[in-house]
């Protein structure tokens, strides 16, 4: 199995709109507190990874050519929203290839010199890992170009006028970036990748699978359709369907169910203000704010926000997106308009121009 070293200083919140979002149960970043990496649940292979059948077949054409000629592959980009996958893959990279990985983050390398030390110290044929690439320091990024193409870095000796540089040759190795936001990359960064894969969110029949092999895993013994219910709720992310099947792990432990049936799922994730779309209290208060106090919009961002009680924009990173593409509200140059199927989910019959419209 590969090795696994992990680098200290890892950082994973972006900014106070990113931490907003990970104290939500069914926000796809982590929580604080909760198993990030989720070792316990994750497959060690490429034929155990659910989902993503596109990417998977590329990615096992991609490893078995590099095994079969020998030689590290080529770098590798994976690209998507938060909690699809991107850190797992990377992993099964390694372990497959049968080599060590090493893991860091963009906002962990502070200096092009953290950079420095990190890649001197790969063996042939390691893999680095950098999560969230695109928040590299810009002296890293044109570092890391260098090392990545001519496998070399240039280590500064002395200071001053009298510094000078001295080429160091690196063994091949394979650098796996990760990133929820492929178009902050630098071009020159991006072209030093020869494999980019995108990461989709998931179906609901791939969910139900993950939630069942993460429920034999976990001990859950669950009835028909429990995994259903769940799948339902996880917004078609993988990590939040692994966050809500703990939670509903705690409430068959409280209750002392051996089996967890739907209901026990509705009930369990009920308590934590999860309906059946996955909306949570903070959706549901935005839709209810639009439809109820003022008809179904459009109502500009800023008083939205003055309504829910939160940042705009809080309110326009960390919860429309998903209402967004779920087809719960639109986005017009005149405001924010709740549609049809938002109207229908909150019990009210919509007016008949939004009817026509949506």
């Amino acid at each position: 199995m590969a090795e696994k070293q992990m680098s200290t200083g890892y950082i994973d919140t972006q900014n106070g709109d990113a931490q907003e979002e990970s104290l939500r149960m069914v926000s796809a970043r982590p929580i604080e507190g909760e198993p990030v990496s989720d070792e316990e649940l994750r497959p060690e292979t490429l034929d155990g990874f659910i989902g993503q059948p596109r990417l998977k077949a590329q990615l096992g054409l991609f490893l078995k050519a590099a095994k079969k000629r020998d030689v590290a592959p080529d770098h590798i980009l994976l690209a998507g929203p938060p909690g699809l996958g991107k850190t797992t893959l990377a992993m099964i990279v390694a372990h497959e290839l049968e080599v060590p990985i090493r893991v860091t983050s963009g906002p962990a390398v502070q200096h092009a010199g953290d950079l420095a030390s990190i890649l001197s110290s790969l063996e042939a044929g390691e893999v680095l890992f950098i999560d969230e690439i695109h928040r590299l320091p810009r002296a890293a990024e044109e570092l890391l170009y260098i090392a990545m193409e001519d496998f070399r870095v240039d280590v500064m000796v002395g200071k001053g006028p009298g510094a000078s540089s001295i080429p160091l040759t690196l063994p091949r190795f394979t650098v796996i970036g990760a990133t929820t936001r492929e178009g902050m990359l630098p071009s020159p960064l991006r072209a030093r990748f020869g494999f980019t894969a995108h990461l989709d969110f998931y179906p609901e029949d791939e969910l139900e699978k993950l939630v069942e092999r993460s429920a034999k895993v976990l001990g859950i013994v669950l009835q028909d359709d429990a995994a259903h219910q769940l799948a339902l709720r996880s917004r078609g992310t993988p990590r939040i369907a692994n966050r809500l099947l703990r939670r509903v792990r705690d409430w068959a432990i409280v209750h002392d169910l051996d089996q967890v049936g739907p209901d026990d799922v509705k009930q369990a994730l009920s308590l934590y203000q999860i309906d059946s779309e996955g909306l949570d209290r903070l959706d549901l208060a935005v839709l209810k704010a639009i439809v109820n106090s003022f008809d179904g919009g459009p109502v500009g961002l800023n008083n939205l926000a003055a309504m829910v009680g939160e940042e705009a924009e809080t309110v326009e990173t960390v919860c429309e997106p998903y209402l967004v593409r779920e087809g719960f509200l639109v986005r017009t140059p005149k405001g924010r308009v709740a549609t049809s199927k938002a109207w229908e989910h909150l019990g009210r019959k919509p007016p008949e121009d939004v009817m026509k419209l949506f």
